[in-house]
């Protein structure tokens, strides 16, 4: 399978606020707008407030909802995005220095299971999509567990009947493993979940 690439946004990695990030990667220039960057603390309440747009927007792709999480203290979403540990890190889509899109990846702290990684909470604004920045922030985020060295799979689950989503993923390589019947209850009804592995070590990611 062809190397998966983010051609045309910029990869930089520390955050995007930040006036000491670093660019890590780059594509060919055709969008010198928008950069993907590591999200960082002083990105915190632009991860927030982006995420909570997002429960509210497309609630049947999430399994917790928006009052749920905007309960949580500020501490729960320091450690989604990053802590000392560092089993957690998030990326994000920044247009003109707003942040558009993100995605997230959690890694395990267990020895039997160090050697996995998950895929959480992709999301990109309307207004800002058909521009690859999905793309991007999943090679990103696919690069980052690679630099690790000691992942070998990552995983992720995606509402049944979500296409272009499951197109993306399958681009770089996931595949389906299993189907996960009446996963959460919404007001349609019970959705499904369909979840999906990448094995890094067969060379198909980047």
């Amino acid at each position: 399978m062809p190397r998966a690439r983010a051609a045309g946004l910029r990869i930089e990695e520390a955050s995007a606020c930040s006036p000491n990030r670093q660019r890590t990667t780059s594509g060919p220039s055709r969008m010198p707008d928008v950069n993907i960057a590591r999200i960082g603390a002083a990105d915190l309440e632009a991860y927030r407030e982006l995420m909570l747009h997002a429960y509210e927007q497309v609630p049947d792709a999430f399994t917790s909802t928006a009052g749920e999480r905007a309960a949580e203290p500020h501490s729960w979403w320091a450690r989604r995005i990053g802590d000392s540990s560092g089993l957690a890190a998030a990326f994000g889509a920044f247009d003109r220095g707003s942040l558009v899109g993100t995605v997230a990846v959690e890694f395990s702290a267990k020895p039997k299971t160090r050697h996995k990684a998950s895929i959480l909470g992709m999301y990109v604004r309307t207004e800002a999509r058909r521009k690859g920045a999905a793309r991007a922030l999943m090679w990103a985020a696919l690069e980052h567990c690679r630099s690790r060295g000691d992942v070998s799979v990552v995983q992720l689950t995606v509402t049944a009947g979500n296409e272009a989503a499951v197109a993306l993923y399958s681009s770089f390589g996931f595949r389906q493993f299993g189907l996960e019947p009446k996963a959460m209850r919404a007001g349609s009804g019970y959705l499904v979940k369909q979840h999906m592995w990448l094995d890094l070590e067969a060379g198909n990611a980047l």
